[in-house]
């Protein structure tokens, strides 16, 4: 009877001994099974990747497009100065107004003309630029030499149409036929570092203003 026993058990192990690869596969494939089936279902869940339902694409497509909005929307409103009303008018005090608006824009912010406001000075169609000072005197007011240099520059053109380029702005000197925005502020440049022109051809030396474009405005220019 041991020496049966001792020959199925011999049998056995030299069995498993040449099929141990066999049972391996399966073997690997039940721990699998009992760990899925031991570990909780719970904690599984939580570690769970949770992913959005929206198109993170489109958030970024949507940004876009608001900024865009904001951007034409700042470049729709108009641009604003502000400029400060004295005198024979009937609210006095400092107005905010869009650029490009003229001197009779500002009077009629300010509530208009007092009954004795004598505006026959002014030049109402002058455009207003940043921080410009409009003073209005009262009929047979007695004006110092500040206020008369002030009056002068609201209406530099004067009564001869010619425009004086030793204190006309730039808005005014765009009025001159042949001088745009940059030779506008060319003009004022040249101005501000050497000083008032000298005479009406000494505006060829400000850099783009040749003989031929001083022979196009020499007639619409003056210096004082």
């Amino acid at each position: 009877m041991d020496t049966l026993l001792e020959r199925v058990k011999v049998l056995f192990l030299s069995f498993v001994s040449d099929n141990w690869r066999k049972f391996l596969f399966p073997m690997a494939a039940i721990a699998v099974i009992v760990a899925f089936l031991l570990i909780p279902h719970g904690q599984a869940d939580k570690g769970q990747l949770v992913l959005s339902e929206q198109n993170p694409l489109n958030e970024v497509n949507n940004a876009d497009i608001e900024d865009s909005k904001e951007e034409k929307e700042a470049e729709l409103l108009p641009a604003v100065i502000m400029i400060d009303v004295k005198g024979a008018v009937r609210h006095p005090g400092v107005y905010t107004m869009e650029a490009g608006s003229r001197v009779i824009d500002a009077i009629n912010a300010a509530g208009g003309y007092l009954p004795d406001a004598d505006s026959r000075l002014l030049n109402h169609a002058m455009k207003l630029t940043d921080e410009l000072l409009i003073y209005i005197p009262l009929v047979g007011e007695e004006l110092l030499e500040s206020e008369i240099s002030l009056i002068s520059q609201q209406n530099p053109q004067n009564n001869d149409g010619l425009v004086n380029i030793n204190t006309a702005d730039e808005s005014l000197l765009m009025t001159i036929n042949g001088i745009g925005p940059a030779k506008a502020s060319a003009i004022i440049n040249h101005r501000d570092e050497h000083g008032p022109f000298s005479s009406p051809e000494s505006i060829m030396d400000v850099s783009g203003i040749g003989k031929k474009t001083f022979e196009k405005l020499e007639h619409q220019i003056k210096v004082d």
